[in-house]
């Protein structure tokens, strides 16, 4: 068995679990039974048939979009993280502008 750890976003739809053991000789047969178990967690990690580009997904330390993506191998009692990438605010401004009136 492998294990994923799930994102607290995406533990809604895992039944809360924070860990999941899956089935999955690469990485991409283990986010299949994953999916497989949880379907309703599918859309939040794909576009079609590839991984969102806002999905970050990790063997231990490592990066898979470093190693051979989907189909890095795993071995029983491999840890995955799935991170997803954190977007928005703005940077801060040292002082609005003002406007003079004349």
């Amino acid at each position: 068995m492998v294990t994923i750890r799930i994102p607290s976003p995406l533990r809604a739809y895992t039944g809360e679990q924070a860990v999941v053991e899956v089935d999955g000789t690469t990485i991409g047969a283990a986010l299949e039974d994953l999916t497989a178990r949880h379907p309703e967690l599918r859309q939040h990690l794909y576009e079609g048939q590839e991984l969102r580009n806002f999905v970050n997904v990790f063997l231990g330390e490592e990066d898979i979009r470093f190693l051979d993506g989907l189909d890095t191998g795993l071995d029983a009692g491999d840890s995955l993280r799935i991170i997803p990438s954190i977007a928005g605010g703005r940077p801060e401004r040292e002082s609005a502008p003002t406007l003079r009136q004349e």
